[in-house]
């Protein structure tokens, strides 16, 4: 059996799974109340350990764990650089600190690039030679497929397309940066768009439901992180010439307003020979994408097929 974890900025999902990535149990934590990295750190080490004892395993029935983490992260050394939307974490030995508390095989990785791992390998990204993988939630991340094989660059920190920047001069960004196109389109800034619109908190759920029923604030507001999104896309497309992009994350359960948006502008934006050739597309496994991509990875580490 095989433990895939998604490390969100909302939640930590886990997953168990047969050697053929099929899902046999699942445990979800909110990660709103680890205040520390430390104590996040044990939640997980609970949560993995608690699975186990649940389903009767022992953990040398567990082949390993992967670990979906959401920032730049070196998944060569198990070694955390920093998370944009979860505060206190900078430089931190991960992997290390987690074999030592779980006694079992560890390895990580950005959790788009599993996100993109899965999609690729059992996805809507199946079979395709070059294919960026971009999660939208609490954050906005890609994974990248060149050639077949997860491209993650030199410091294995590629594919962190919510920090390409749309203008010299707009929103701060939580990496730093300034009008990156998570501070555009993340979560937080739909939700306080949809605020403006609708004069009261309105969760992305319901701002979804609305728009499939026709609301034309919902749509708008829809409309602009598509158009956001295409912008950024066109780009990639331009570079990359990719035969498709797969849309994951939260925020992509919006709907045909963001997707048809997004497609639109690439049709518009990006140059006409690779604009024609790229599919963009919603992504097969939906929020389980994180986890099974994590899974695969752990299955790829261990060595022991």
């Amino acid at each position: 059996m095989i433990i895939g974890i998604d490390l969100g900025g909302t939640n930590l999902k886990l997953a168990l799974t047969d050697r053929n990535f099929r899902i046999k149990a699942r445990r979800m934590i909110s990660t709103a109340g680890f205040l520390k990295k430390e104590d996040l750190i044990e939640g997980i080490v609970i949560s993995v350990n608690r699975i186990i004892d649940d389903n009767g395993l022992r953990k040398n029935q567990i082949l390993g764990v992967g670990i979906g983490l959401p920032g730049p992260v070196d998944s060569k050394s198990g070694f955390v650089h920093f998370f944009p939307n979860i505060p206190g974490w900078k430089n931190v030995k991960l992997k290390t600190l987690l074999q030592r508390k779980l006694r079992l095989p560890v390895c990580i990785d950005n959790d788009a690039n599993l996100m993109a791992l899965a999609e690729h390998a059992i996805g809507a990204a199946r079979g395709m030679q070059n294919a960026l993988c971009v999660t939208l939630g609490t954050g906005v991340g890609a994974g990248l497929v060149c050639a077949g094989k997860l491209y993650r660059g030199s410091t294995y920190a590629a594919g962190e397309i919510g920090h390409v920047p749309l203008n010299e001069k707009g929103p701060k960004c939580n990496c730093g940066g300034i009008a990156c196109l998570e501070a555009y389109i993340g979560n937080k800034r739909i939700a306080k768009a949809a605020k403006a619109a609708f004069r009261k908190d309105i969760s992305l759920e319901e701002l979804s439901a609305r728009a499939k029923k026709g609301d034309a604030k919902a749509i708008r507001i829809w409309q602009m992180v598509g158009r956001y999104l295409g912008l950024a896309l066109s780009g990639a497309v331009n570079l990359l010439n990719l035969d498709a992009i797969v849309i994951g994350g939260g925020v992509a359960n919006a709907g045909s307003s963001l997707l048809n948006e997004a497609r639109a502008v690439v049709k518009k934006r990006a140059m006409s020979v690779q604009a024609r050739h790229v599919k963009i597309v919603k992504a097969r496994l939906g929020n389980d994408g994180g986890m099974l991509g994590a899974a695969i990875l752990a299955r790829s580490y261990s060595g022991r097929g």
